[in-house]
């Protein structure tokens, strides 16, 4: 299997487990009695373990490579996405999505520079079509969720069987993929180091991902609530939010590289965010399930690009190793996505779902503001990069 491939797989693998955990979401609420609230409040758990994690991982991957990062990341993710489940107190489901949290956002670096290191060193633009894998695999994990509860068994059997089938694919994959030269530090280049504060065009990347990974964060964690409690659609078709979201993601994703090559990563970003506020529109506005469905679908082509292109606009700055500008902008982009839904869940608590969803609106506002930020240089190219004949990029 080629490179290209093996990445995909990764991809794929990585958020099966952590998918089949979301539709279970409102089951562990309802065992801990847990209002909107409450279940925001703990759900800080996973931004928590992001915070505490990332600026250690950044430096970490860059020594280590990829391959080594998977490696060790799979096995330790595996483990933390399956303890939620077996929380019995609301403290004790913070901690356990705290150490989910540092696991996913370790591994999904790794995933990152992988994909960067192959496009860099093959010339083939993989990273949105990798992304679109990443959305497959959520989406058949959240699928996978929702048929075993609808056949009754029980999340803290469920997530840790779906963990265990998924880990050694995960491995053998992993194991197969070439072992990428460590980056070394740029203090004697005039690079900035990768503890330094990020650079003004970094910051602008990582301002316009935030909106599309709060989106994101969003759906994962409230559709199925927003299904149930809004709309009143019972237990397996409230499920069905996040898998339609998480479909379109994906094919979003699948086309594009096709047509980033085509139109230029500014243009395609622009489309995508404006359809994402489109599709929050009919949500709010969505009064029967069939209605919010299209509202998930039109989100999740909206969002559905941004963050590769944002990736792949951090790894092509030079002022440090790609993986730490990877590395901080994955921070943001977990932080956005992680952080979407408490706020959303605080507002809920105090006024309504629906006008909770409302506070994606101004957020990917200002992502559509900033898509401008994705032009790559010229001068930050390096030889061979597919970028540099593609119409349309800058």
């Amino acid at each position: 299997m080629s490179v290209q491939r093996l990445t995909m797989l990764a991809f794929f693998l990585q958020p099966v487990a952590f998918g089949s955990w979301l539709p279970r979401i409102p089951d562990v609420q309802e065992t801990l009695g847990l209002g909107p609230a409450g279940l925001a409040w703990a759900l800080l758990g996973l931004p928590c373990g992001t915070l505490l994690t990332l600026p250690f991982a950044g430096p970490i991957v860059g020594k280590i490579g990829p391959r080594r990062t998977l490696l060790i990341g799979f096995v330790l993710y595996s483990i933390a996405v399956s303890l939620p489940a077996l929380a019995m107190t609301p403290i004790i489901l913070f901690l356990c999505l705290m150490l989910a949290g540092g696991a996913i956002s370790f591994t999904e670096l790794g995933l990152n520079v992988q994909a960067d290191a192959v496009e860099k060193s093959t010339g083939s633009l993989i990273m949105s079509t990798s992304h679109g894998f990443w959305s497959l695999g959520i989406m058949t994990g959240s699928l996978i969720g929702s048929a075993l509860a609808a056949i009754g068994l029980e999340a803290h059997w469920a997530i840790p069987l779906v963990a265990i089938i998924v880990l050694p694919i995960a491995l053998l994959a992993s194991r197969q993929l070439p072992d990428t030269a460590t980056e070394p530090h740029h203090s004697e280049t005039g690079k900035r180091l990768a503890w330094s504060l990020p650079s003004l065009a970094l910051l602008g990347i990582c301002f316009f991902v935030f909106g599309i990974t709060m989106t994101e964060g969003a759906m994962a964690d409230w559709s199925a609530v927003f299904l149930r409690d809004v709309l009143g659609a019972d237990g397996g078709a409230a499920g069905l939010g996040y898998s339609v979201f998480a479909m379109m993601v994906a094919a979003g994703r699948f086309g594009g590289d096709r047509l980033k090559a085509r139109f230029g990563a500014v243009p395609l970003a622009r489309g995508a965010g404006l359809l994402g506020l489109i599709g929050v529109a009919i949500l709010l506005v969505a009064s029967n399930t069939a209605l919010a469905l299209i509202g998930f679908a039109v989100i999740g082509l909206g969002v559905s690009v941004g963050f590769p292109l944002a990736v792949t606009a951090a790894a092509s700055l030079t002022d440090r190793s790609s993986s730490a500008n990877v590395a901080i902008l994955s921070f943001v982009a977990l932080l956005g996505f992680l952080m979407g839904p408490p706020v959303i869940g605080f507002i809920a608590e105090h006024v309504e779902m629906r006008i909770g969803l409302a506070a994606l609106l101004p957020v990917l506002a200002i992502s559509l503001a900033l898509t401008g930020r994705l032009r790559t240089q010229p001068s930050g190219k390096p030889a061979g990069d597919p970028e540099a004949e593609i119409s349309g990029v800058y």
